[in-house]
């Protein structure tokens, strides 16, 4: 694969816009980035990646995406310990067994467990979440072993297509477990980057991953990903879900629409 300027070049601009949103909405940004770095080279007339190309990328680049999100959030009260133990545990086993299994799958098939994970959680953030931001941080209560469980069903899914899974944990924690959505946001970063870790080695001891375009987007990540999550923390809270709503089922219909 040849890495022209223009190549770097946009490469970097996908990682920075990616991880802004990432930090932003909580999420690892790959629910932006795994489509977008699928069509978009292609469309400029650069080189494509093939779906396990594209899975190995967003699995190192959310490593890193998340680290500057977290420490964004780490002061004022919206990183939830208890949560991000029993969340990060079971994802970071279930998005090893994904991240690892995926060498199996076909490139069709990676991307139908992705169209799969965005379609579920699109529908699951366009359901009303009521009165959950009226919670005070300090009283913030949840079933853990649910939690638990519903975090390594989906670690599994996330660590097939390289994702870290809050673009599925961030429905989840806000509909199920009914977390504040600051608290969710800066939560699911946390455990994001507990899943990636595993996501990360999967597919590394699995040879999943492209190091050029990797280092690009970490790169870019970590000057996006903190300015994201400031400018999150002024935005309001209606807002981000609407925009992490959109882009979700967004990137489901396209996913979609190019298996019919």
């Amino acid at each position: 694969m040849e890495y022209s300027f223009v190549f770097i070049v946009v490469l970097f601009l996908i990682g920075f816009a990616g991880s802004f949103i990432s930090g932003m909405v909580g999420i690892g940004g790959s629910i932006v980035k795994y489509p977008v770095l699928l069509y978009i080279p292609p469309l400029l007339g650069l080189s494509a990646f093939t779906a396990h190309e594209v899975s190995g990328i967003s699995a190192v680049q959310v490593l890193f995406a998340t680290i500057g999100g977290v420490w964004a959030y780490r002061k004022g009260g919206y990183l939830n310990k208890t949560l991000i133990l029993y969340m990060g545990i079971s994802i970071l086993v279930g998005s090893f067994i994904g991240g690892f299994g995926s060498r199996f799958m076909t490139n069709g098939g990676v991307n139908f467990v992705y169209g799969v994970l965005a379609t579920i959680a699109a529908v699951m953030m366009f359901v009303p979440k009521k009165q959950i931001d009226d919670i005070p941080l300090d009283q913030v209560t949840f079933n853990k072993w649910l939690a638990a469980m519903l975090a390594f069903v989906t670690g599994i899914g996330a660590g097939i297509v390289g994702a870290a899974g809050a673009f599925i944990l961030v429905p989840i924690m806000l509909l199920v477990l009914r977390i504040p959505t600051r608290m969710t946001i800066a939560s699911s970063l946390a455990i994001t980057f507990i899943s990636s870790i595993g996501s990360t080695a999967g597919k590394l001891m699995t040879g999943q991953v492209l190091f050029v375009p990797a280092v690009i987007m970490i790169i870019a990540s970590l000057i996006a990903s903190p300015l994201g999550a400031n400018a999150g923390k002024r935005v309001n809270t209606k807002v981000l879900q609407a925009i992490l709503a959109v882009l979700i089922l967004g990137t489901a219909i396209k996913i979609w629409m190019d298996f019919f």
